[in-house]
């Protein structure tokens, strides 16, 4: 077993929380490239638009005997007008997305973090194949939409089911597994 082969290991712990360091939101920009503009095609050239300039960027970072190692999932919230909470831009990287919950994690500590600054409402545009998901976590569908040429479903989280959060930048070690091969 290879300690560097993630088809074959995964660390069994991930620092969810919100990027406070270079070297983190640079991760969370190279992995959005990755997934929007090459994966994807959604995107040419890059995927940055005017919410970077406000938004808070939040991941999810593998770690490395028990230190952070590199970023591997991120999500970014943004308050649009007072109240109004969007999350956006929500990437798992290839080689994690078998490890059960994370994407699961970057939504909750987005809810949460948003939910602590003062959000009434929190939506979000969601690809259509991860609506199942997103109403798993108690999101409810609003409007079938298309953006950038893909569907999406513009989706509203149920604060109930989020308690504040007050410092989304200590966030939360989860321990997750990997999910059935």
């Amino acid at each position: 077993m290879s300690a560097l082969d993630q088809s074959v290991f995964h660390c069994p712990g991930y620092y969810i929380r919100a990027a406070g360091e270079p070297w983190e939101h640079a991760g969370a920009a190279a992995l959005r490239h990755r997934v929007f503009v090459e994966e994807q095609g959604i995107f040419t050239g890059h995927d940055r638009d005017a919410i970077d300039d406000v938004a808070t960027a939040l991941v999810a970072i593998s770690t490395y005997a028990h230190e952070a190692d590199e970023v591997v999932g991120t999500v970014r919230i943004h308050e649009a007008e007072p109240g109004l909470w969007w999350g956006s831009r929500l990437a798992v990287d290839a080689r994690f997305r078998r490890v059960g919950r994370l994407g699961s994690e970057l939504i909750r500590l987005a809810v949460r973090t948003a939910h602590g600054r003062g959000c009434e409402t929190f939506l979000a545009h969601v690809q259509k194949q991860n609506v199942p998901l997103f109403r798993r976590l108690h999101w409810a569908l609003e409007e079938e939409v298309s953006l950038h040429g893909v569907p999406h479903a513009r989706m509203r989280a149920d604060l109930a089911k989020y308690p504040p959060i007050a410092d989304p930048f200590a966030g939360w070690l989860a321990l997750v597994r990997s999910a059935a091969r």
